[in-house]
């Protein structure tokens, strides 16, 4: 569960709040289990100094300053990302802008005027893998070593494997978007979710008694399209329901959205805020013979979806 109270500092801006924190540094797209092996190596290390702990992030995600031509699939994004990290028991999270200036930054100036000056922090925990600063210049060894010089603790988190293989954001991004979402989930440590505001659609789901709530998902999301079983929570309470991520190839093979049947649910949707986690991949889109047969399917869709969902207990990510 979330903590109790949770702070976001953005930027530079004055304040006393998270000053002297032990922060666990990183990019945290996903929040999955190896960024939750930083997370808590700064939440023992706070305990022991009797500090808060707190994330130092960046938005936007820096791969996306650097190579703005190449839409990054983004696990997370800003407010998934901090829901996530505020249910780790983080007392709060920094979150630096992105931008030119802060890409020029030496890792020197970085240490100096970012962790020392604004935050004064008492601790910082990072992966083995972290880089920062102009040029990704200052490494774990070199974050250890300042530490040692302005007087604050550097733990370095080794990685976390699953199988062999690091858990890291780039494989679960791929598991997505070859339809796994189950491989995601044991990588991120969590069903895989969406969020967005449920909008109008064409109205075909209901003609056909398998009534929608649609969500544009970002451009950049690279999930595979198909047929998922899918939980969903909307206005405090949870659906189970099975899902299409597409065009309807059947019907317009229009703009890419994201079409939720919930099952045993009446009402109105338009206009909720609704996360969808993605449980199970049942089927490729398809085009059918006639309305009938996709009616068929659709049905058989929802039984798949409905067995999967009971499979997997009461899995739902933890926001």
């Amino acid at each position: 569960m979330p903590a109790q109270s949770f702070e976001v500092v953005r930027g530079f801006a004055p304040g006393e709040a998270l000053r002297g924190a032990t922060v666990a540094i990183g990019n945290f797209d996903g929040v999955h289990r190896g960024h939750k092996a930083v997370i808590a190596a700064a939440l023992a290390r706070a305990h022991a100094l009797g500090k808060p702990a707190a994330a130092l992030t960046f938005e936007p995600h820096p791969r996306a300053f650097f190579n703005p031509n190449e839409p990054l699939f983004r696990l997370t994004p800003d407010a998934a990302k901090l829901r996530l990290l505020a249910a780790t028991g983080l007392d709060g999270a920094i979150v630096l802008t992105f931008d030119g200036e802060l890409a020029k930054l030496s890792a020197e100036d970085f240490v100096a005027r970012v962790l020392v000056d604004r935050f004064a922090i008492s601790g910082a925990a990072i992966g083995f893998n972290f880089h920062f600063g102009a040029n990704r210049a200052g490494s774990p060894a070199f974050l250890k070593a300042q530490g040692s010089r302005y007087g604050f603790v550097v733990d370095i988190v080794p990685p976390l494997l699953d199988r062999g293989q690091p858990v890291s954001s780039g494989p679960i991004r791929a598991a997505l978007a070859e339809g796994r979402p189950g491989d995601a989930a044991e990588f991120l440590g969590y069903p895989w979710f969406v969020s967005g505001t449920v909008i109008h659609g064409d109205k075909r789901g209901r003609e056909l008694g398998f009534p929608t709530a649609n969500l544009q998902l970002d451009r950049s999301c690279a999930l595979r399209h198909g047929i998922y079983a899918v939980r969903t929570a909307v206005a405090g309470r949870r659906y189970d329901g099975v899902a299409s991520f597409g065009r309807r190839p059947m019907f317009d093979t229009g703009a890419v959205l994201l079409e939720v049947f919930l099952f045993d649910f009446a009402g109105e949707l338009y206009g909720a805020n609704m996360d969808v986690a993605f449980i199970a991949w049942l089927r490729e889109e398809a085009i059918f013979a006639s309305a009938q047969d996709l009616v068929r399917q659709m049905e058989q869709d929802s039984r798949l979806a409905r067995q999967a969902l009971a499979a997997a207990g009461d899995a739902f990510p933890p926001i």
